[in-house]
């Protein structure tokens, strides 16, 4: 395509008549495109007005205005579909054989913000400031409320276990007082102080006294008696009588002057798991004669512990000074230590024969020994169980009276389910919110959107075909919005402009037919200065005076025949001169 082709186009339109007429007779544009190219012109739009410009300040138009429009009407539209043929197609076809490079240019505007359409625009931006600040205040909001969800639940538990504790404290000082009655009992004094000889006669009545203990509260398991060497003088169990406990830590503190509870301990002589609670027995110079000794079974103690109970899945636990589990409804953990313990505890356990065990294993849970055992005030901590592979949250308080400290455990599974259905719910009242807001922010935009979209399509026929049809702006004129104030401003452009451009085209046809007036008079200025013109004229008005003095009597016909005669003579000099 080229400026060449399309002067040789003109040239032919403006000489070669029958090229003309089947121009002028073509149904279509697409009729005469074809026409066009079967006679081997390509040439666009731009090279088409370049050539009629040239041609206007050349002075070298051959076809007036009207005849170019009878017989070359449409040219620019037809260069612009010759464009599309010779280009577009190719571009088509480019761009099918290479559909990635295509996919790489619509993801870059996909990630190119000012690239976006005007409605994308207009509804990412009320989508973010709908959407993030709420986002934000639900998130806040979630997280208080997750917070204070997970405060509560380990407050529950606290609670749970300090009452629970406060409980056993109280169960334990109730017991603690009744050993304490029966090492003051005036039977029992009497039969240690005695001699051998004379406890016979005494046994009688400490048995009774022991006995009627015993048998005040069916939670106890034994209540015996021991002198200063560890041996059992009297019990309610007679296989008590005889045994030597003195290898007993509860038997050692107590016969150094105070008052002892041991932990759960495996029984020597019976087997039995219990608590022993021991006091000394003074004579009545306060001398230290013996140690006073009630158990109360271990399952009982057990049962209290088994009842406490945060959930379907939670469970209550009692460890001691040493960090060894002494209660647990599962009894395969009972006896087993929190975390390793040093070799001087091990020796002292084993040496006391506390729990019935050769070995204490280890159920390695440090973090949770760590939080536990010593433990002076109630709290709550969260730990990993290896041998169930969960994580556990627990809520703890020590004990009063003992070094004990009693453990409420919940799996972490069924404290965050009412935290994930609380999170879920938040996230479907988000997602409901967000979707009509949404609705609202594409609506709103595409109501913003679809009048502009309307003016760039009018202004766009405006520059390809000089025309728009002003029925697609009337609805978007009738609001009394900014936009459809500038679509009513944009209407009254269009037809000043469509005035002007007519008030313009009718000053070019005047101009140009000044133009052609003065091309005219410049032709005949030139034809009548030459010098055979001049001639000419001189030779007119020598005969026209010639023909005024011709006399009256001479006859007209003698005067036309002298006047052909010189015509002829003039005729025949101007041959030969040319």
């Amino acid at each position: 395509m080229s400026v060449e082709s399309a002067k040789a186009f003109y040239e032919r339109v403006a000489t070669d008549e029958p090229f003309q007429k089947q121009l002028r007779d073509a149904a279509s544009n697409n009729q005469r495109l074809k026409i066009i190219q079967a006679a081997g012109y390509s040439f666009t739009s731009q090279e088409w007005e370049l050539t009629l410009a040239e041609i206007s300040r050349a002075d070298d138009s051959k076809l007036s205005d009207a005849q170019l429009e009878a017989i070359a009407g449409g040219v620019g539209t037809i260069a612009q579909e010759q464009v599309w043929f010779n280009y577009q197609l190719p571009q088509r076809i480019w761009s099918g054989l290479k559909p990635s490079t295509n996919s790489i240019k619509q993801l870059h505007r996909f990630f190119y913000p000012p690239g976006w359409s005007i409605k994308t625009k207009l509804s990412v931006a009320l989508l973010s400031v709908a959407l993030i600040p709420m986002s934000l205040t639900s998130y806040n909001n979630l997280q208080q409320n997750l917070n204070s969800a997970t405060d509560s639940e380990y407050r529950k538990l606290e609670l749970l276990a300090t009452s629970n504790a406060s409980r056993l404290d109280q169960l334990l000082l109730d017991i603690q007082r009744v050993a304490v009655q029966v090492s003051t009992d005036k039977d029992v004094i009497r039969f240690l102080a005695s001699v051998p000889e004379k406890q016979i006669d005494l046994r009688g009545s400490m048995e009774r006294s022991l006995d009627n203990i015993f048998r005040s509260n069916p939670d106890y398991d034994v209540v015996y008696i021991v002198d200063k060497n560890g041996q059992c003088q009297g019990a309610t169990d007679p296989t008590f009588i005889g045994q030597n406990y003195a290898f007993r830590e509860y038997f050692q503190k107590a016969l150094l002057g105070r008052s002892n509870v041991s932990s759960i301990l495996l029984g020597a002589t019976s087997g039995r798991p219990g608590i022993y609670f021991s006091n000394p027995v003074r004579s009545e110079n306060g001398d230290i004669i013996g140690v006073a000794i009630l158990k109360i079974k271990g399952e009982d103690i057990w049962a209290i512990v088994n009842k406490l109970q945060a959930g379907s899945q939670s469970y209550a636990f009692l460890i001691d000074e040493n960090g060894v589990i002494i209660s647990h409804f599962d009894k395969s953990l009972l006896y087993h230590s929190l975390t390793r313990l040093p070799p001087d505890k091990l020796r002292a356990i084993a040496s006391d024969r506390r729990y019935g065990l050769k070995q204490i294993q280890s159920l390695d849970i440090p973090e949770l020994a760590k939080s536990m055992v010593g433990a002076k005030e109630s709290g709550h901590t969260s730990y990993y169980l290896p041998h169930e592979q969960t994580r556990q949250i627990l809520g703890f308080a020590p004990l009063e009276q003992e070094p004990w400290v009693l453990g409420v455990n919940k799996p972490i599974e069924q404290f965050t389910a009412p935290l994930n259905n609380l999170i879920w719910d938040n996230s479907r009242n988000l997602l409901a919110v967000g979707a009509i807001v949404t609705i609202i922010a594409l609506l709103l935009a595409r109501s913003i959107a679809k009048p502009i979209h309307a003016l760039t399509n009018a202004a766009q026929a405006i520059f390809e075909q000089n025309d728009f049809d002003p029925q697609e702006l009337a609805q978007a004129a009738g609001g009394t919005d900014d936009i459809a104030q500038l679509v009513r401003v944009f209407l009254q452009m269009a037809e000043d402009v469509k005035q002007r451009e007519q008030k313009l085209k009718q000053q070019v046809m005047e101009l140009h037919i000044e133009i052609d007036e003065v091309k005219k008079a410049r032709h005949v200025a030139e034809i009548t200065q030459t010098d055979y013109f001049q001639q000419i004229q001189k030779k007119a008005r020598k005969l026209k005076e010639r023909s005024q003095q011709v006399s009256e009597t001479e006859t007209e016909t003698d005067y036309f025949q002298q006047l052909q005669v010189k015509a002829q003579k003039l005729k025949d000099r101007n041959i030969k001169t040319e």
